[in-house]
């Protein structure tokens, strides 16, 4: 039975940004142990209390127990996001800031996620900001957004393992239309692949340094049946390669995804 503390200081460490092999090292709490406490399975017994001294609640943000099955579908357009263009930042009193970046040229993109943004955190102030690189950063303060995405941590995602906790893969199951939605639009793309004798097709691409990644927008395409092809590069470090190409898939792509625009 770990102390009390010991959790305190494991969420802390990892709210500070540190990995999950250096909290251990730290605290000398298992890595497996820490993965289901940063991802909320705490302990009922660690939970904080609440004015009834019942514990209860969530002790990463110390806020109410939440209800992820409550979360509507745009949080999963929003997790798509994230994994592709997202960053959370800390910032003081344990409030943290979520960032989409997105490219200037495609403004309902950009709409569409601070639509998204704000189904998710309705009381809170949704806004963008064009930067120097030509994009749009949507961002919103939160103290829930570690909670939401347990995929934050330190460094890029693709040199880190990246997976779904138990609840949002039961969303994304519910789902898949807005993961894909939110993956392509991050990170892929509609075109047409052309052929012998002027032989033209639309067809959709995904790309991703991370495997888990796409292993993740791949799952979602299985929930509907869709038929997807690899490519994978001789240098790891490139990006793998998904296509969805069959006429029937690509119009059914086509009723919630489309051109990027």
């Amino acid at each position: 039975m770990h102390a009390e503390a010991t959790v305190d200081a494991v969420l802390k460490l990892h709210g500070e940004g540190l990995n999950n092999c250096e909290i251990s090292r730290r605290t000398g709490v298992s890595r497996p142990t820490i993965r289901d406490w940063v991802s909320g399975k705490l302990p009922h017994s660690f939970r904080p209390k609440s004015s009834d001294g019942i514990r209860r609640g969530c002790m990463r943000c110390q806020g109410n127990a939440h209800r992820f099955d409550d979360l509507p579908s745009e949080y999963v357009h929003l997790l798509g996001l994230y994994l592709g263009d997202g960053s959370i930042a800390a910032h003081r009193r344990n409030v943290y800031r979520l960032r989409i970046t997105l490219d200037v040229k495609y403004p309902l993109i950009v709409r569409d996620c601070e639509a998204s943004m704000r189904k998710v955190v309705p009381r809170n102030r949704v806004s963008q900001q064009l930067r120097r690189c030509n994009c749009y950063e949507v961002h919103a303060y939160s103290k829930l957004w570690p909670c939401l995405f347990p995929q934050h941590g330190p460094g890029a995602k693709h040199t880190r393992r990246i997976y779904l906790a138990a609840w949002q893969q039961k969303l994304a199951e519910r789902w898949p239309e807005q993961l894909i939605k939110g993956r392509i639009q991050s990170d892929g793309c509609r075109f047409t692949n052309t052929g012998r004798g002027g032989w033209r097709h639309p067809r959709y691409g995904f790309a991703n340094v991370s495997t888990d990644v796409t292993s993740i927008f791949c799952s979602a395409c299985d929930c509907l049946g869709l038929r997807w092809t690899a490519a994978f590069p001789k240098d790891e470090s490139k990006a793998v390669s998904i296509y969805v190409s069959r006429k029937d898939d690509v119009a059914r792509l086509d009723e919630f995804v489309g051109p990027k625009r």
